[in-house]
């Protein structure tokens, strides 16, 4: 599944001419499930998106709307005083989000990264929604493979596992600093910006006792 997905971000990429694209796998809770991307670059941009709780992704996904921000340092600003500013220092200057859905039920987003302003063409915006299309297929493909054959695929298994293993994270720094679960997230999501890591591996290393909250050096 993860390869089938990063397969369709380096599609995106080169069908729309962009810097780089990311896919991310939201649950029905709104929570982050993982992300791929077309390359390490655009890794890095998607996943600033659930470490500072806002971006197009967010947006696209709570909306069930693109989100076109064709220049980031003239639109985005107000919109995501954080994130803004973050991916314009990464080189990031457009940026198109893509919701992932089937009726009403919302799977994840597709995002495009440009390394410079202006908007998608027709073309390319009719190409966009083919390619969020085939992700959606590709989703709903491993979604069915995953819950009739019961293979230990890297598919949406492997996402809920991931997802458990947050919650767990966050209900040890709760009762390591005595705070509420909401604020035990912002926790991790500060201190995942502040070491330029993912908040799936600073979770990994909370559960595994490599890195506690209630100890100076955090």
């Amino acid at each position: 599944m993860a390869e089938v997905l990063e397969r369709i971000c380096v599609d995106t990429t080169q069908a729309l001419a962009a810097s780089g694209a990311g896919l991310s796998v939201i649950l029905a809770s709104g929570l982050h499930g993982m992300s791929v991307a077309s390359d390490t670059a655009a890794a890095r941009v998607e996943e600033l998106q659930f470490t500072f709780g806002e971006g197009p992704c967010i947006d696209a996904f709570a909306t069930g709307r693109p989100v076109l921000v064709s220049d980031v340092a003239e639109q985005a600003t107000g919109r995501w005083p954080v994130y803004a500013p973050a991916v314009r220092q990464l080189g990031v200057c457009a940026v198109f989000a893509f919701p992932l859905q089937v009726g009403a039920a919302r799977l994840g987003v597709l995002d495009v990264f440009r390394d410079r302003p202006g908007p998608l063409s027709r073309a390319e915006l009719g190409q966009a929604f083919m390619l969020a299309e085939q992700a959606v297929l590709a989703l709903l493909d491993g979604q069915e493979r995953d819950g009739s054959h019961g293979q230990a695929t890297p598919g949406w298994s492997d996402v809920f596992e991931r997802r458990a293993e947050l919650f767990q994270a966050q209900g040890m720094v709760m009762v390591q600093l005595g705070i509420p679960l909401t604020d035990a997230l912002t926790r991790i999501r500060a201190h995942a910006y502040a070491t330029s890591r993912s908040v799936r591996e600073v979770a990994a290393d909370i559960v595994a006792r490599r890195l506690r909250f209630d100890t100076d050096d955090t």
